[in-house]
């Protein structure tokens, strides 16, 4: 037992060591690379575009987005609006008021509204793209404000034939709300500023991220559509499409804010859904990625892409294994609880993402300790979404994240914090972590002590957003 305890703690630390490493050699490809691409020319004719607005029961932000949807600068002529309206609350009369109160001359709106969220929002965008009057889509969710020049800034680009989407990087409304919306959007930095603008610029394979970006038609198309078989339908079109043949790109100088989810429950709904989406996907096309035609690290990038969730379970499982090998440690292995602290990769990539982003970066410098940890606090619900996307059905219910636009009253309304059976198993890991840091200290096994202590400022931390959010709830 104590063989098989070793053999199973040595492989998940290699593991999770070869994900850091990975984000050491993103960020070197990063830095190595830097240039900025010069612009190409202004179009003679613009192409026609379809805006894609996905919603449902977005009566908080829908006037926001349509406002700035209405406000964008493009042609009117070559310019559709498509209104994909699954709600079952006022968000469909809100909708119809504004489309009569504002009939921009020239532009096509179309207002479809489903009865039945059959596929969710794959199966609205798809039974979108059947009327869809034009070459390129533009998608996104209810909470995205995109800025006037979006389209001319955006359209230019795809000048090359071969390129099916094309992602930008999302802002945040909301960063300065809390600490959960402080850690959020730096992690999200990291992906936009760091990762996404690597992946593009050297020929790996990326994703489009579910909003603020455009798709070809005949990409999609050819890809085979949205497909609801996954909870992240952008995420298998992405590789789908990539898989045919087409190329993505990214353009991180183009930004869309967006808001986050402002408390924990909230936030934990929407990690769910991503978790649970990625490993589907990565169930879905692990194996056509391998048989690609792609040459052999371009598939390994593409196999930690599909399947960085998996940091999760292994993370759990590090802390469950660690009561055996506390006291079980050879000489030979005393170096591998110092293995796991390798994770050096992404604090530099949080570092490297808040620097350029704004002129506070020092004092965002200070949350990256926060944002570890926080990583560490939310492993057990990605853990159990990434469990049943491995040997769960594919099929799911699409839970949407709430946005409230900034409204108190509704955060306070609709994001109820239930002490579930989650929060509970939280604090006995918050409990068991602290006790293992004991003793590990009484045994003077120092490689454990650091690391438990994450994983109990971790857990302890997750645990008390979700007490102070039940009990302000509670209250209300």
């Amino acid at each position: 037992m104590l063989v098989l305890v070793t053999i199973l703690y040595t492989v998940i630390s290699v593991w999770l060591a070869i994900y850091s490493f990975n984000g050491l050699y993103l960020l070197w490809l990063y830095h190595r690379k830097k240039a900025n691409r010069a612009s190409p020319p202004t179009p003679e004719i613009w192409p026609t575009v379809t805006v894609q607005l996905p919603v449902y029961n977005e009566a908080a932000s829908i006037t926001r987005l349509l406002t700035a949807i209405y406000a964008l600068d493009y042609p009117n002529y070559q310019l559709e609006i498509q209104i994909l309206d699954d709600s079952t609350d006022e968000t469909t009369s809100i909708v119809q008021d504004f489309i009569t109160n504002h009939q921009p001359d020239g532009i096509l709106i179309t207002h479809v509204h489903r009865k039945h969220r059959s596929g969710y929002k794959a199966g609205a965008l798809a039974e979108g793209l059947l009327s869809a009057k034009g070459e390129f889509l533009a998608v996104f969710d209810a909470d995205f404000i995109p800025p006037p020049n979006f389209l001319k800034k955006v359209m230019p680009w795809f000048v090359d034939k071969n390129l099916g989407c094309i992602q930008t990087r999302w802002g945040h409304l909301n960063r300065n709300d809390s600490i959960l919306t402080q850690l959020q959007a730096l992690a999200i930095d990291a992906h936009f500023m760091v990762e996404q603008t690597v992946r593009s610029r050297n020929g790996y394979l990326m994703s489009f991220n579910g909003s603020a970006g455009i798709w070809r038609k005949t990409c999609i198309l050819d890809a085979g559509g949205w497909q609801a078989e996954t909870l992240t339908e952008d995420f298998d079109l992405s590789y789908r499409a990539q898989l045919k043949g087409w190329r993505l790109d990214y353009l991180p100088d183009v930004v869309v804010p967006a808001e986050l989810p402002p408390v924990i429950s909230v936030y934990k709904t929407q990690q769910k859904r991503w978790a649970r989406g990625s490993i589907q996907t990565a169930r879905k096309l692990l194996k056509p990625l391998i048989q690609s035609g792609f040459n052999g690290w371009v598939k390994f990038e593409g196999v930690l892409h599909l399947t960085h969730y998996l940091v999760h379970p292994l993370v759990l499982f590090l802390l469950l294994l660690s009561v055996w090998m506390r006291f079980t440690l050879t000489e030979t292995l005393q170096w591998l609880p110092w293995l796991t602290l390798t994770a050096i990769g992404p604090p530099l990539l949080y570092l490297t993402a808040a620097a350029p982003e704004a002129p506070d970066w020092k004092q965002r410098l200070k949350l990256i300790p926060a944002l570890l940890v926080f990583s560490i606090g939310i492993s057990l619900n990605n853990a159990l979404a990434v469990f049943v996307g491995l040997f769960g059905p594919m099929e799911g219910e699409f839970i949407r994240t709430p946005k409230f636009a900034g409204q108190d009253q509704l955060i306070s309304q609709k994001s109820k914090q239930n002490l579930n059976a989650i929060v509970w198993t939280e604090l006995a890991l918050a409990v068991f972590a602290f006790s293992s840091m004991v003793l590990a200290m009484i045994n003077q096994n120092w490689g454990f002590v650091p690391w438990m202590f994450m994983y109990t400022a971790g857990y302890g931390g997750v645990v008390i957003m979700s007490l102070r959010l039940h009990q302000k709830t509670s209250f209300h």
